[in-house]
């Protein structure tokens, strides 16, 4: 019987097949299953010689990484420093959210700090790239620019390329390898087209950043593979509509992951926020009810944000629940435990909940946030002014302990707050609590405590 010279692969998820269906059986999505042909594997026409592994013990020591500053230090707080020669970065976000801007000032930078730096784009002409380049002000950084998109040739062109320090690659969804017989895009020539990048820059020693489409769903598009390949994934992050921007670290081998920067969309780029906190509490009113003030921490960055609630009349059919900038099962969790363990009677009311400035929240500490948020516009009194909120809330309505307490307390205090509320504190050890001068400490033990504060308040 002869062997298939051909299989069915996903273009959503990478699941192979061995026929085509209309529905990926893997991740359910339609019209994705595409046929492409079987690789030639190197090798399998004769027998290669075979050399043997060397092992070394687990003890050993290795010096820290070199680092190459991007000249943005939001970009070098989310790397871990810097960029790391040989290493790889893949960076993804919504079209028209500001990747190749990012990039290109980086590059910029780099190439002014007397780097050698490379610049391929196989979306956009070169005239393009130097547009967008006078108008930030890059015009006299000696970036080398192409226009290409076959791998070979790019390939061919870097090997020369011995000095270089950055090669920027927009996008990978582009890069064409003319051994893979499939479209720009597909699986199989993303994941080839990355292997040959990834493999010239770990020989060449350059540092090499791929930017990536990503898919309806916030994934980047492409095997899953491609982000094992690389060694630090960057999600750019918010709303074409609104001025910030967040770079969340979620993969990274030579530093923190979790780790975001905020930058602010200009005329003339993107600008960096070096107190986001502030940023994002500008346009707060302190005397509005359905408002509290989170202290957050991201990564090693603590952050206070604003977290608003709308409570809106619905006598009859089903109550809606809106959310944005945090998770939606979580605040269906939260609204159970309101109403059982803490009498809040949210059932004949539609409710919305938003996390303001474009942030999104993923750390169980905003509970108590939230918690005090929807409470203040039940009772329709405001939180005070210079209270901030942070507090894991369990299905029994206890307010538990969370990570980085006094991080929090000094960013709330450095910002002029004077008051916190948080979870009772339980010694552990000889450990001392931690404490901010400046700041009072309200401990709560049970989410009936915080419903009691604003049931006095009201009364």
């Amino acid at each position: 019987m002869a062997k298939p010279s051909a299989r069915f692969v996903c273009q959503a998820c990478g699941a192979v097949t061995a026929k085509w269906a209309g529905r990926c059986e893997a991740c359910g999505e339609w019209n994705t299953v595409v046929e492409e042909p079987l690789e030639a594997r190197p090798g399998a026409s004769g027998k290669s010689a075979l050399r043997k592994v060397a092992f070394v013990g687990l003890g050993g020591s290795a010096p820290p990484p070199p680092r190459r500053p991007t000249g943005i230090a939001e970009l070098d707080r989310v790397l871990g420093g810097g960029l790391v020669p040989a290493s790889a970065l893949l960076v993804g976000g919504d079209p028209g959210i500001g990747k190749s801007t990012l990039l290109l000032q980086a590059a910029a930078s780099v190439a002014r700090d007397g780097g050698r730096v490379i610049y391929i784009t196989g979306e956009e002409s070169v005239e393009q790239i130097r547009m967008r380049g006078r108008r930030l002000g890059l015009a006299d950084a000696g970036i080398g620019l192409a226009a290409a998109i076959n791998v070979r040739d790019i390939a061919a062109s870097l090997e020369t390329a011995a000095d270089a320090a950055l090669v920027v690659i927009d996008s990978i969804q582009t890069m064409w390898l003319d051994s893979v017989e499939s479209a720009p895009g597909t699986v199989g020539q993303v994941r080839a087209c990355s292997f040959e990048l990834i493999r010239l820059a770990k020989s060449k020693g350059f540092a090499v950043a791929l930017v990536g489409h990503v898919t309806k769903e916030g994934a980047i598009a492409g095997p899953r593979v491609l982000e094992h390949m690389v060694d630090a994934v960057l999600y750019f992050e918010g709303d074409r509509g609104h001025q910030f921007r967040i770079l969340r670290g979620v993969k990274n081998r030579f530093g923190a992951t979790d780790e975001i920067g905020v930058f602010e969309m200009t005329e003339g780029g993107l600008a960096e926020v070096p107190n986001p906190s502030a940023l994002f509490l500008a346009e707060r009113r302190g005397n509005v009810a359905g408002s509290a003030v989170f202290a957050g921490v991201e990564g090693t960055r603590p952050v206070l944000v604003e977290v608003q609630a709308l409570l809106a009349p619905n006598p009859g059919g089903s109550p809606r629940r809106a959310v944005i900038g945090w998770d939606g099962g979580r605040l269906a969790m939260m609204l159970a435990v309101l109403e059982t363990r803490g009498g809040l009677r949210l059932a004949a009311s539609d409710v919305y909940l938003n996390v303001a400035g474009g942030l999104r929240l993923a750390e169980p500490a905003v509970d108590l946030a939230v918690a005090a948020a929807l409470a203040s516009a039940a009772f329709d009194t405001p939180t005070r002014a210079d209270t901030v909120f942070f507090g894991e809330i369990g299905l029994s309505g206890e307010i538990r302990q969370v990570a980085h307490a006094e991080a929090r307390l000094k960013e709330a205090a450095k910002l002029g707050f004077g008051h916190a509320c948080l979870p009772r504190r339980v010694a552990r050890g000889n450990r001392p609590f931690p404490s901010v001068e400046g700041i009072g400490l309200e401990e709560i033990g049970h989410i009936s405590d915080l419903m009691a504060r604003f049931g006095d308040r009201n009364g």
